[in-house]
């Protein structure tokens, strides 16, 4: 007898794939050919695509120093009402998160929630929900100093944007 496990989160999304790159510009032009669309955001160091079908966020940060292509993984949701369900979801299956309510990031306010697993890159996924989409796009928490978002170095050890997920 042949069973079926129900694995829907229940929630409404789209997986987020981050990836370093060495060259914006040309990673642009390279994944609006693939996907057919041109980025939902672009900033100094930063572009996003809202690809439909499938159904992805690809976000790519300018690090050309970066050890691994690999930036973060994570879902991207619908509202603060799913990141509830996620949360309490966790809870109840006894996995080790961090939440944060209002997170400055990526251009964006975001409610972030970080869960860990083991045997991912960078030992984490990340879900989140934009809260306030691009409240500044030159300057501010949701960029660094220099007006980049989530660069990092060749040495960094946490994902983007989630260097305070233990704080």
């Amino acid at each position: 007898m042949t069973t079926s496990m129900n694995t829907s989160m229940n929630t409404a999304g789209r997986i987020q794939l981050a990836l370093n790159v060495a060259d914006l510009a040309a990673a642009v032009r390279v994944y609006s050919d693939i996907f057919g669309t041109a980025p939902s955001k672009e900033r100094p160091g930063y572009a996003n695509f809202a690809i439909a079908d499938p159904p992805l966020k690809l976000v790519l940060f300018e690090n050309p120093d970066a050890t691994s292509p690999l930036n973060h993984v994570g879902v991207e949701l619908r509202s603060t009402a799913d990141m509830g369900a996620v949360a309490s979801r966790f809870a109840d299956k006894g996995l080790k998160h961090t939440q944060s309510v209002e997170d400055r990031c990526c251009h964006a306010v975001q409610e972030k929630l970080w869960v860990d697993v083991p045997d991912v890159p960078l030992g984490a996924w990340e879900f989140y929900t934009v809260l306030d989409d691009d409240p500044d796009a030159s300057s501010g928490p949701a960029a660094d100093s220099d007006g980049t978002c989530c660069a990092g170095d060749a040495t960094d050890e946490a994902p983007c944007c989630g260097t305070d997920r233990d704080a």
